[in-house]
């Protein structure tokens, strides 16, 4: 019987895992809705006062996604009045979702490493994953990577998806 060669573990490949990096901390969703007249009706002074008399405290090292989650139209200095109040409280706060908060964290993030090390290497970008990595850092990744790499591929080496080939 022929012995079963594991081509896949004798690979070349460098897997480049997003989860590696995932950011960790308490994500919070701030929905200035709440503070609204009937959920769509921003009246200046009730507003100013709601916010006054908020517990911050409890933001305390979380990252912080602002929003409204109602068609509301809101002037934009609400949101930002928002992020003044949770500044000495959370480690980021953004205007958007979670998963803008993710993409904003990653973003941080991915421009801080050292793609050198991918220099002329085959690169798979890792595309399962257990937490919520947004598509825009697999954007971002493959964008970084792509001065280096020889190619890159995503998904996982048993079914990966080519992406770039670097030209001879």
């Amino acid at each position: 019987m022929e012995e079963i060669i594991n081509k896949v573990a004798n690979s070349a490949l460098e897997v480049f895992d997003l989860e590696d990096y995932y950011p960790k901390g308490i994500r919070t969703q701030i929905d200035i809705s709440q503070w609204l007249l009937e959920g769509f009706l921003l009246r200046e002074k009730d507003f100013r006062e709601e916010l006054k008399n908020h517990d911050w405290t409890q933001y305390q090292d979380h990252f912080v996604a602002i929003n409204c989650s109602t068609d509301a139209i809101v002037p934009a200095w609400s949101s930002i009045l928002v992020a003044i109040q949770l500044a000495p409280y959370a480690k980021k706060v953004i205007d958007g979702n979670s998963e803008d908060m993710d993409a904003a964290l990653y973003e941080e993030l991915l421009t801080k490493i050292d793609y050198s090390a991918y220099e002329n290497k085959s690169v798979i970008i890792k595309g399962c994953s257990k937490k919520p990595v947004p598509t825009r850092a697999y954007v971002l990744v493959a964008h970084y990577l792509q001065p280096f790499a020889r190619s890159i591929m995503y998904g996982e080496a048993c079914s990966a998806v080519p992406l770039y080939k670097a030209k001879k």
